[in-house]
């Protein structure tokens, strides 16, 4: 049987994109295939910090990256009143990689890492469906009928990965208990200049500045899995459950169109046993989907990339790096997926008796302990995991 590519890559996002740029640097065989007619992006933001800006420094695209992103020197987490339940150190964190935290458009990442990959290594609208192995070959079965051998295969196509499926039935995606609206809105007016998360009975209110005088916001409310009611709220709706928030809650809702709303359930699957098998590596959200409460989706994934091309430098073969990156990567995904899902019931209750209690034990415990995750994730550097 004749191998079409080494290496095979199912997935265009931000794991999927870097991994290909990897293999380009490295003169390596591959082929990435994305399920998307076209690539763009959706109209949301996320966190960069300062783990994620070191692996892009050990990627090569740091400088460009952060040109591309807003410099984030504080964030803080607040009551529905506005006021502040926890204002982390995030500098004293980011001085541990010698990095900064960045906030940065969706679309203008991928833009960037697509931008940077070989047209003729890309193939767009091919959705792959299954896979079967033969003789050292692994058989990419696609929706169009269409079928591509390779030696090596990188799962890297989201958290409802069907590839991931076949191999590991039991991993579906879990409902976290809430959904999400997401949007991205002028900031000419409203002038946002800091990060914040807001914690109330309502549920949660965040926003962040984006470069090119934009705002990325984000409100999650508590709600039966694929909600009918929640699924067909518009900005008028939201306005109405969020209007006794604190400023500038109603004023970005003001300036926020239907148009601009993206919504979803949130969802992260229950952490693996494995990420290896044999020829076959799952990594980003396809291997560790976490719910975004520690802004890590996105950063786990580009730690994944920098871990897999370091030990396909150093390994023999190439399943030994796969086995090498499970060993450096399994208990710190691990961590981060499941206290990604703690953070986010806590910040999630309703009960006003349990949230004074929260709020209380919040505003009293010290810096040094109220960041205390947030150091054990930033704390080591993940290039230095061994297992």
């Amino acid at each position: 049987m004749n191998i079409d590519s080494e290496f095979t890559i199912i997935g265009g996002g931000v794991a999927g994109l870097a991994t290909a740029i990897g293999f380009q640097n490295n003169a390596m065989d591959f082929s990435l295939f994305e399920q998307a007619d076209e690539l763009k992006g959706i109209g949301a933001g996320f966190g960069l910090g300062a783990n994620a800006m070191q692996a892009l420094d050990y990627l090569g695209m740091r400088e460009d990256i952060e040109k591309l992103g807003h410099h984030l020197d504080s964030y803080r987490i607040l009551d529905d009143k506005g006021n502040v339940l926890v204002a982390p150190n995030t500098k004293t964190l980011s001085q541990k990689y010698n990095q900064q935290n960045f906030a940065i458009h969706r679309a203008d990442l991928h833009l960037y890492l697509l931008s940077h990959v070989k047209a003729q290594s890309l193939h767009l609208g091919k959705k792959a469906i299954d896979l079967s192995q033969t003789e050292g070959v692994i058989s990419i079965h696609f929706a169009d009928g269409t079928i591509h051998h390779t030696k090596y295969l990188i799962i890297a196509d989201g958290v409802n990965s069907p590839l991931r499926q076949k191999l590991i039935p039991a991993a579906v995606p879990r409902y976290a208990g809430y959904t999400c609206w997401r949007a991205t809105i002028d900031n000419s007016v409203i002038a946002l200049q800091q990060g914040s998360e807001t914690w109330g009975k309502e549920g949660r209110f965040g926003m962040t500045p984006l470069t090119n005088k934009r705002i990325y916001w984000y409100a999650c409310i508590n709600a039966t899995f694929q909600n009918e009611t929640y699924k067909n709220y518009t900005v008028a709706d939201l306005h109405r459950h969020f209007s006794r928030y604190h400023d500038p809650i109603p004023s970005i809702l003001s300036y926020t169109k239907d148009v601009d709303l993206i919504w979803s359930d949130i969802i992260d699957i229950k952490p693996l046993r494995h990420l290896a098998y044999g020829p076959i590596l799952l990594i980003g959200d396809a291997g560790h989907a976490t719910t975004p409460n520690m802004g890590q989706g996105a950063c786990q994934a580009l730690e994944d990339v920098a871990v897999l091309m370091d030990v396909l430098r150093n390994k023999t073969t190439v399943t030994e790096a796969f086995l090498s990156f499970e060993k450096r990567r399994l208990r710190r995904t691990r961590y981060i997926t499941q206290t990604s899902k703690h953070i986010g019931e806590v910040a999630q209750w309703e009960n006003p008796l349990l949230i004074a209690l929260r709020n209380t034990i919040l505003k009293n415990t010290p810096q040094k302990m109220s960041q205390a995750k947030l150091e054990k994730l930033l704390s080591v550097d993940f290039m230095t995991i061994t297992k």
